[in-house]
């Protein structure tokens, strides 16, 4: 039985892991962190991670919290020499590379996305990109709720990335053409934000050439999606040597099963 302490917990994603978890035989959320003191979950919660006790056994962390709380998981992490999967969103490039860095201390898995079918999406833009080079536009729209903080998804994002590391980093990102007055260019990949309403999460590229238009898209209908992604995830890294991981090696790790 893995134990799991959940940061985040009294979040979005509570009671959507919380659920997924207790309907399994493998793990168990031992305890739970978050600022918000609500005694929603049978688990005990703690606002601090310095509040966790010494003696709680802990094999993995999952993080759905906010990219802010990152300087505190590092510092429960390498205390405790525990693996972490970080399921959290918004990190800048200096955050980025403090995670970089606790990979070298312990197993951490991090993805923008825990679906499984955003990594089966980044791999098939790869190769739409590639087989269809410069006569093909590139256009990609995520949509999400209305409480979304960060714009551009982090999954937009990857999925921009997923396409430029086929082709030889070669694409420029624009973000907002109201400032620009300029015909769009071979080599950019454009890159629209929506926020309205409770959508979970809808992520489109688009391939616009000359008379034909190839999109390829995700839709989550349910925040599931996300929980299951994050609780598989943690069941694979915790016996992980330490390293870097991601939904992309967990989706190929079981194909190759």
């Amino acid at each position: 039985m893995i134990n799991i302490l959940f940061n985040g917990c009294n979040g979005r994603m509570g009671n959507v892991i919380a659920d997924i978890v207790e309907k399994r035989d493998d793990c168990q959320i031992i305890c739970g962190v978050d600022v918000v003191d609500n005694k929603n979950h049978d688990f005990p919660v703690y606002t601090s991670f310095c509040h966790v006790p010494a003696d709680t056994k802990i094999d993995i962390i999952i993080d759905f919290s906010h990219f802010s709380a990152l300087n505190g998981i590092i510092e429960f992490v390498q205390s405790r020499n525990i693996p972490v999967v970080l399921a959290t969103t918004g990190y800048s490039s200096e955050d980025l590379d403090k995670i970089k860095a606790l990979s070298e201390k312990v197993a951490v898995f991090r993805s923008a996305n825990m679906s499984i079918g955003i990594s089966l999406l980044k791999n098939l833009v790869q190769k739409a990109a590639t087989f269809l080079g410069d006569d093909f536009d590139i256009e990609i729209v995520e949509r999400h709720h209305n409480q979304k903080l960060d714009a551009p998804s982090g999954t937009a994002l990857a999925i921009a990335d997923a396409i430029n590391e086929a082709d030889n980093n070669k694409y420029e990102y624009i973000y907002d053409r109201h400032s620009r007055s300029a015909k769009r260019s071979k080599h950019e990949i454009g890159i629209s934000a929506v926020r309205g309403g409770n959508i979970v999460g809808d992520h489109e590229v688009i391939f616009a050439g000359n008379n034909e238009i190839l999109e390829i898209n995700h839709k989550a209908l349910s925040r599931g999606i996300f929980g299951e992604g994050a609780v598989k995830a943690a069941l694979y890294l915790w016996d992980k040597p330490v390293g870097m991981y991601n939904m992309d090696m967990l989706a190929q790790d079981s194909l190759d099963a």
